[in-house]
């Protein structure tokens, strides 16, 4: 499945994991992973990966690598990680992101939300 491209070649996951791992071949790995654990459109996936939450998602895939993981199986942890996170009442206030979601759910609807704002 051919993923929507990024929007932010040099920020966000994208330009984070060129330091780590073939960026194309992540992007593909990260969306098509995202969108299966999440059920968010792909323009959220990618809305999501461009931003600096993404940065934070491909840092937390590099630190699999470096630990010996090849890239499907750091990105397929990385997200089973982020699902297991639960958005905190903090975060709800400042973000406006239902508390108790799963952390990858919440910040990727909350990209499909903002673009569906415009």
């Amino acid at each position: 499945m051919m993923s929507l491209p990024t929007t932010n070649s040099e920020w966000g996951f994208f330009g984070t994991i060129r330091h780590h791992a073939d960026q194309a071949k992540a992007w593909n790995i990260a969306m098509t992973a995202i969108q299966a654990a999440t059920g968010c459109p792909d323009h959220a996936v990618r809305d999501f990966l461009d931003s600096t939450s993404g940065r934070h998602f491909a840092d937390d895939i590099a630190n699999g690598l470096f630990a010996g993981q090849t890239l499907e199986v750091a990105t397929e942890a990385a997200v089973s990680r982020w699902m297991g996170w639960k958005n905190s009442r903090r975060t709800s206030r400042d973000t406006g992101i239902p508390s108790g979601l799963p952390y990858l759910t919440g910040f990727v609807a909350h990209f499909e939300i903002m673009a569906d704002a415009d």
